[in-house]
C-alpha cells in the first residue's frame, strides 16, 4: 500500500483540478532504469473510464503505471494527474491514485484483514477507533465482514486480492491503477475480481495478459520496446496483438532461450 502522509489530509489541494477530463497525462516522457530505456519520449492523455495496458514482459507498461502515482519519477519530460506535475505533488498522489500490486502479498502489511482496511482509513484522517469501526463497515458493505478478523495470511489468493483492492478503495481515491491483478487467480477468483472492479465508480487502469478481460474496456495501450506502438479501441488492438504474438511464435525457435 502506498502511504499517504496525515499531515497532508488536512491540507487544501489547490493544484488538482478534479474535474478535468485529461486525469492523466504524458507528455514527451522517458525513463531509465540502469542503463536500459524502459520508456522513450512517451506522450499520451488518458480520459476514458476504463484504459487498459498490454504488451510482452519488459514493453514499458509496470514502469508507465508506476509513474502515475509516483512510486516512480520520469527522468525527462513531465507526468500530470488532474492537471499537476507529480514532481510537484508527490504526497498527495497516492490520495487520488490507488495502486494495486499483482502480488497481494506485497501490499498487505497488516496481519488481519479488519487492520488492513482500517489502515486505509487512518491515512485519510480518521482516528484508530473510528478507522476500525468504519472498516467494519465497509467491509460489511462489501460482503466480506465474515473476513474481517482472519489473519491476511489465511486467505485465499482470491480473497487476498479483493482485500487489497478494498483496502484502496476505501481511501476513495479518484483513480485505480492495477499492475496484473488477475496473474495468480483461478478462472472463478479472476471473474469475480474482475466484477468487483467493473462496478467500482473510479477510473482503472490496468495491466494484462489475458486479453479477454479487455475487450469490454473503452480504450487499449501496446506497449513495445518503451514506445506506444498501437492506441485505440480493444475491438482495434486486441487483434493485431494477438496476431502478432502468433506471428513472434512461429517465428521463433523452440526451447527456453527462445522465452
Amino acid at each position: 500500500m502506498a502511504f499517504w502522509s496525515k499531515k497532508h489530509a488536512s491540507r487544501p489541494e489547490h493544484r488538482f483540478d478534479l474535474s478535468a477530463a485529461t486525469y492523466a497525462s504524458l507528455e514527451n516522457v522517458s525513463l531509465k532504469l540502469g542503463d536500459r530505456t524502459v520508456l522513450d519520449d512517451v506522450s499520451v492523455e488518458l480520459q476514458e473510464r476504463r484504459v487498459g495496458l498490454i504488451g510482452l514482459n519488459g514493453s514499458g507498461k509496470s514502469s508507465l503505471v508506476r509513474l502515475l502515482n509516483g512510486l516512480r519519477f520520469p527522468d525527462s519530460g513531465t507526468v500530470r494527474i488532474f492537471g499537476a506535475a507529480t514532481t510537484e505533488v508527490a504526497p498527495d498522489l497516492p490520495r487520488h491514485v490507488g495502486f494495486v500490486f499483482q502480488n497481494p502479498d506485497h501490499q498487505a502489511i497488516f496481519p488481519t484483514v479488519e487492520e488492513e482496511i482500517a489502515f486505509g482509513l487512518t491515512q485519510i484522517g480518521f482516528d484508530k477507533k473510528d478507522a476500525r469501526k468504519g472498516a467494519r463497515a465497509f467491509l460489511k458493505l462489501h460482503d466480506c465482514d465474515r473476513l474481517a478478523e482472519l489473519p491476511f495470511a489465511s486467505l485465499s489468493e482470491g480473497q487476498k486480492q479483493l482485500i487489497c483492492i478494498l483496502a484502496i478503495l476505501v481511501m476513495e481515491p479518484q483513480i485505480l491503477v492495477l499492475d496484473e491483478p488477475l496473474t495468480s487467480l483461478d478462472g472463478l477468483a479472476s471473474r469475480l475480481i474482475l466484477k468487483k472492479l467493473k462496478s467500482v465508480e473510479q477510473r482503472l487502469v490496468m495491466i494484462s495478459h489475458d486479453l479477454s478481460t479487455l475487450a469490454d474496456f473503452d480504450r487499449v495501450l501496446w506497449l513495445e520496446d518503451g514506445k506506444i506502438r498501437m492506441d485505440s479501441v480493444p475491438g482495434d488492438v486486441l487483434p493485431a496483438y494477438a496476431a502478432d504474438l502468433d506471428r513472434r511464435a512461429a517465428k521463433a525457435e523452440t526451447g527456453a532461450h527462445a522465452l
